[in-house]
C-alpha cells in the first residue's frame, strides 16, 4: 500500500504511473486530495516519510522518495538525511499509524512500550503533545541540546525554551542548512539567530549539501528523530511522526552523527552577524513575516 501526499507529488506523479502502479498491484492513495468541498484541508499536509515491512520492521526519518536523495542520481551531492530502522512492537504501532486515517480516531496514540515508542500528530490534541513532549524535555535539560532540522521557524515559547537552556549552562547546538531548498524559510530562520547567539546558543550552518535531517537530542539518554521539523507547519498543522528512544541508545547514534556533520559545518559569530548587510537583514524580516506560513 502507498500514500502519497497530493500537494507535495500531483506534479510528479501522472495518472499514467499511478495507473501502472496500481495495474501491479499496488494499492495507491492520495492523501488530502484537494476537494472543491474542503478547499482548505490540502494545508494540512501529509509530511510523513514511513515505510512499514510485515509489522515486524519500519523506517521513519527525513527521507523522501525523491531524485534529490538518490545516491544513484545526485551521488555525493544528495540531501544530507536521517532515517532510522527499528523492530518489534515500536514497528507493529508503526502499522497502526499508517492505518490510523481510516480505522482509528484522530486523538488515537500508538502505545508506548519501553524506552523506544512512536509520537504521530494527526489531530490537535496530539500536535500538543508533540509540543509538550518536545517543550517539556527541553525544560528538564541538564547538558546539552543538539537541534537538527532543515528548517528553524519555532513558536516564541520554543525559542525562549532554547534560549534559557542555554542561559542555565546547557550546551544548546542549532544545525541549520546553510544552502536550503526553501530560501525564504532560511530568511525566517536567520532572523532568530540573533536573540539565540546573545544568550550562548551556537548556531552552524552545513556547508556541503543541503540538510533535511531532523533529530534532537538532550543530555545522554533522551533522543528523537522523525518528520517534524521546528517550524509552524510540523508544530501546528502537519500530519507528522517521529520515533522517541529514552534508553540513550539512539541518543549516542545520534550524536556522533551529529558531531560529524559539525566538522563540515560553518559557526555562526555573534559579532560577525552583527555586522550583515541591510539587503540579508530585509530579506530575514521578509521571511519572518511569512513564517506562519512556511
Amino acid at each position: 500500500r502507498l500514500r502519497v501526499d497530493h500537494l507535495g507529488s500531483w506534479r510528479d506523479l501522472s495518472n499514467a504511473d499511478i495507473e501502472r502502479l496500481r495495474t501491479d498491484g499496488v494499492h495507491f492513495e492520495w492523501s488530502r486530495r484537494w476537494s472543491v468541498h474542503r478547499p482548505l484541508a490540502i494545508n494540512r499536509r501529509n509530511h510523513r516519510k514511513l515505510l512499514v515491512v510485515d509489522e515486524a520492521i519500519a523506517y521513519v526519518g527525513g527521507f523522501n522518495v525523491h531524485a534529490a536523495s538518490s545516491l544513484r542520481s545526485f551521488g555525493s551531492g544528495r540531501w544530507r538525511d536521517t532515517h532510522v530502522r527499528f523492530v518489534g512492537k515500536p514497528a507493529a504501532a508503526a502499522a497502526m499509524v499508517f492505518d490510523c486515517y481510516r480505522d482509528v480516531p484522530p486523538d488515537w496514540l500508538p502505545p508506548v512500550t519501553g524506552s523506544l515508542w512512536l509520537l504521530p500528530n494527526r489531530s490537535r490534541a496530539c500536535r500538543h503533545r508533540l509540543r509538550c513532549v518536545l517543550n517539556d524535555t527541553m525544560i528538564a535539560a541538564h547538558s546539552r541540546i543538539w537541534v537538527t532540522t532543515p528548517y528553524f521557524v519555532p513558536d516564541s515559547r520554543t525559542q525562549r525554551l532554547m534560549r534559557e537552556a542555554a542561559m542555565r549552562g546547557v550546551d544548546v547546538l542549532l544545525l541549520v542548512p546553510g544552502k536550503s531548498d526553501v530560501p525564504l524559510a532560511q530568511w525566517a530562520a536567520r532572523a532568530a539567530y540573533s536573540r539565540l547567539l546573545s544568550c550562548g546558543v551556537r548556531i552552524f550552518e552545513y556547508a556541503p549539501r543541503v540538510l533535511h535531517a531532523k533529530t534532537l537530542l538532550v543530555d545522554d539518554r533522551w533522543a528523537t528523530v522523525g518528520t517534524a521539523n521546528l517550524d509552524y507547519r510540523s508544530l501546528f498543522v502537519n500530519d507528522e511522526l517521529n520515533l522517541i528512544d529514552e534508553s540513550g541508545e539512539l541518543n549516542a547514534l545520534l550524536a556522533e552523527s551529529f558531531l560529524a556533520d559539525l566538522c563540515e559545518a560553518e559557526p555562526i559569530r555573534a559579532h560577525a552577524w552583527s555586522q550583515r548587510k541591510w539587503p540579508r537583514r530585509a530579506a530575514e524580516t521578509i521571511g519572518w513575516w511569512a513564517r506562519r506560513w512556511l
